[in-house]
């Protein structure tokens, strides 16, 4: 996606990828980071963050998972804390029915100076979540990560030593990190834990003159590419074997050779 300021906007073309992603097969889906919003001001995202539980863009979520029969990780929506400054980046997790079934919130956030016209300071405006999260799917376990989050191979460790199977990471990359090391981090995460990985991304210029990267992907345990996008809105789909990872695991058992 390349979400903008407009919640309503962003829930339109949220939906309308949703819906052409199951009439291909899909039963389960991931959204980007900040689908539903890409605010332009700390002030726009408080005013659009919701309660635990309740509010249009859970609704949403919870509707459109009913609705297609879908399974929907959903990006990262901003829900309040009790800092009325900060929000957390909660990662929610829908099942077939609309039933909420995982929630993680954001735990490495993304403080960083690229350079002129690139500097992040997410801890100004989001607090970090603390604990890991992995669900039981239909498809598989699934372990949560948010885009920074990939840059910390221990967390994707932990998951999997909790069970993890498909590895989930919605993203809002910038260029210059996503031309220098989106590929190579999702494939080495994707090879060292034996897992599948779905990496959705945000892509092109946003409304508040923000740039980020795409090349949403989903890669297997080999570390292969399955399938790829490369700019601007769409999706990518691709069939996730539990045999194959199964087998991948069992001939190259790098995971239980593991020793510390």
């Amino acid at each position: 996606m390349c979400s903008t300021r407009d919640v309503e906007a962003n829930l339109t073309s949220a939906r309308a990828l949703l819906g052409k992603a199951r009439a291909q097969g899909a039963g389960l889906a991931v959204l980007p980071e900040n689908f539903a919003l890409m605010a332009d001001t700390s002030e726009r995202r408080l005013r659009h963050a919701e309660a635990p539980g309740d509010g249009r863009i859970q609704t949403a979520l919870a509707n459109w998972a009913r609705e297609l029969g879908l399974w929907i990780v959903g990006g990262t929506i901003p829900l309040r804390t009790d800092d009325p400054q900060r929000v957390r980046a909660a990662c929610l997790v829908f099942d077939a029915r609309g039933e909420q079934v995982a929630r993680y919130d954001k735990i490495h956030l993304f403080d960083v100076d690229l350079g002129p016209g690139e500097r992040y300071a997410e801890s100004d405006a989001f607090e970090a979540g603390e604990a890991p999260v992995t669900v039981a799917t239909p498809f598989g376990r699934l372990g949560l990560a948010v885009c920074y989050d990939l840059r910390f191979p221990e967390l994707f460790r932990t998951l999997v030593a909790a069970g993890a199977e498909i590895l989930t990471l919605p993203a809002a990359f910038t260029v210059p990190t996503g031309q220098a090391h989106w590929e190579v981090l999702l494939r080495a995460r994707a090879i060292e834990n034996s897992c599948y990985v779905l990496a959705a991304a945000q892509s092109g210029r946003h409304d508040n003159g923000r740039v980020t990267y795409g090349h949403s992907m989903i890669v297997g345990p080999w570390g292969e590419i399955l399938a790829a996008h490369r700019d601007g809105p769409g999706i990518v789909t691709a069939s996730c074997d539990l045999e194959t990872l199964a087998t991948v695991r069992r001939r190259l058992p790098s995971v239980r050779h593991r020793r510390l």
